[in-house]
């Protein structure tokens, strides 16, 4: 396993990582695992609420009520991943461990004795990725046995390495599974039992939510058009062009090879139809401009190859999304194979009231509903040409487009807001601690 750190949170709102934090309003104990991240029985408990009628900003963290203040003064122990991402602003190699600092977060070894002292009286244990089974037996040793029946294991992955004994071995004695789709919480019942010959513990499927602060921005018309014109004149873009984008890791899983293929194919269609459109441009967010990858190489070399230079544009991976999705008029969801567990990107373009052309794969097909939010296609080769059709659709049909972001906005607001996370995760981690007591009292 890589490196490992350790802290003390005292900021109580954050996203995925820092989103436990609002679990406890005095003391909370994060520990990260850096990782490869890709980044869900009849059994299966739905933790999805309709939404609550009461205004959206009683529910933050602060006000009331909060249906996790029952938390108060739990101590929580997270296991999490990738700290040490980072990326180069042009000023500054900003990381997310410096996010983490920022917000009150002190970072030490998850090595020594004082972990082990903390997993031992803490209230609850969240594991926040797959890969974080190893820690339990690296550090913990001979008192994983004690802590196993209040470990709350939230997974996030879907790809097939993960599924080793190695990394999920104890998943049967925790408390609970916490999984962000139905799709993935069914693959990870059924590949364990057929693969591993084990048995998934009492598992909950918990949507995740928009953070407060990126649905600020999402409703700030001035700060959009600021964003939006300023990113663009970066890129080159004209505000009269129609810019389609991926927001993700460069890597083949992600699928910009297959979206550059659908792109250039969307060019010729409009070629040979003598169709009136805009110019069209893609955008790839998430390139490493100190490190390209032979992948990526691939990607630039096809855009040379075919002579779109002028409409394909790399940016630099980067932990603030929202600048892109103002600038943007479409986004793609471009994930191959099972697809996202979830695609928290999906949610957040829906926010800026952008269509999605996604993948009918994984978490995307619970988001994204097709011909109302955006427009789903096969993963695979065989998703190149009806994405391609699907880009010239709202290319040439700008209140088709406007239409289904609308719509995809409403849905934000209808469920995936931090708020219905909130709920959500405050019913399972109800379930977690009394399964927890009742096997400590017994």
């Amino acid at each position: 396993m890589a490196k490992h750190s350790v802290g003390w949170v005292a900021s109580q709102k954050r996203w995925l990582l820092a989103f436990l934090v609002m679990l406890s309003v005095s003391t909370l104990i994060a520990f990260f695992i850096r990782a490869a991240f890709d980044t869900c029985d009849r059994n299966l408990d739905v933790v999805d609420k309709r939404p609550s009628t009461v205004p959206y900003s009683d529910f933050i963290v602060g006000a009331s009520p909060n249906p996790l203040k029952f938390m108060k003064s739990k101590l929580v122990l997270l296991v999490s991943h990738e700290l040490s991402l980072s990326v180069d602003t042009g000023e500054v190699v900003y990381s997310l461990e410096h996010k983490m600092l920022n917000r009150g977060v002190q970072v030490f070894s998850a090595r020594g004795q004082e972990a082990v002292d903390t997993a031992l009286k803490a209230d609850l244990v969240v594991l926040n990725t797959a890969v974080s089974g190893k820690w339990l037996d690296l550090v913990l040793k001979e008192h994983v046995g004690r802590v196993l029946p209040k470990v709350l294991w939230w997974i996030h992955e879907m790809r097939g390495h993960y599924f080793k004994l190695d990394y999920v071995k104890h998943l049967p004695l925790v408390s609970g599974a916490m999984i962000d789709s139905h799709v993935t919480a069914e693959y990870w019942q059924n590949r364990t039992r057929e693969r591993l010959r084990i048995k998934m513990p009492h598992t909950y499927v918990v949507h995740l939510g928009n953070s407060k602060e990126l649905m600020d921005v999402a409703e700030d018309h001035v700060a959009k058009r600021v964003l939006r014109e300023h990113v663009r004149e970066s890129l080159g873009v004209r505000s009269e062009d129609i810019v389609f984008a991926i927001i993700n890791s460069v890597s083949r899983g992600k699928g910009q090879d297959l979206f550059l293929r659908s792109f250039y194919e969307s060019l010729q269609m409009i070629q040979e139809k003598k169709l009136q459109v805009p110019m069209m441009h893609a955008v790839i967010v998430g390139s490493d401009m100190n490190a390209q990858t032979k992948f990526e190489s691939e990607l630039r070399s096809y855009v040379i190859q075919k002579k779109i230079q002028d409409r394909v544009h790399f940016v630099n991976k980067t932990l603030t999304v929202a600048p892109y999705l103002a600038a943007i008029d479409v986004l793609v969801q471009n994930s191959q194979a099972r697809g996202e567990c979830f695609g928290r990107i999906t949610i957040e373009a829906m926010a800026f009231q952008l269509p999605v052309l996604g993948t009918a794969a994984g978490g995307t097909t619970e988001i994204v509903v097709n011909g109302t939010t955006g427009l789903l296609h096969p993963a695979g080769k065989e998703g190149v040409t009806p994405l391609a059709k699907n880009i010239v659709k709202l290319a040439t049909h700008v209140e088709r487009r406007l239409t289904m972001g609308k719509r995809g906005y409403e849905k934000v607001k209808e469920r995936f807001l931090e708020h219905h996370m909130a709920d959500r995760i405050a019913t399972v981690l109800k379930e977690v601690l009394r399964r927890s007591k009742s096997h400590t009292d017994s």
